[in-house]
């Protein structure tokens, strides 16, 4: 992890498109600034944890289902075969 330090005010950069600035500090809260492109996803971490918990159960339900229409697809084609 790289660790740097800023002052209010001071900003870093993020390859040529990312700037994160330090707006305030006041006690242990620090207000950042972030300009990025529209394509560039910014969430606090525990909102992205969120996402990707979301994400996973979709895919696995997804995977499910599918499991499940194949295997009704070859019970189908069993009972024609007969």
């Amino acid at each position: 992890m790289l660790v740097l330090t800023r002052r209010a005010g001071e900003s870093i950069m993020i390859d040529d498109d990312i700037e994160l600035k330090v707006l305030k500090i006041r006690g242990s809260q620090v207000h950042l600034g972030i300009d990025a492109p529209k394509r560039a996803a910014v969430h606090r971490k525990e909102v992205w944890i969120r996402i990707q918990n979301e994400a996973e159960a979709e895919a696995e339900a997804k995977a499910e289902a599918e499991a499940k229409a194949e295997a009704d697809d070859r019970t189908n084609v069993t009972h024609i075969n007969k």
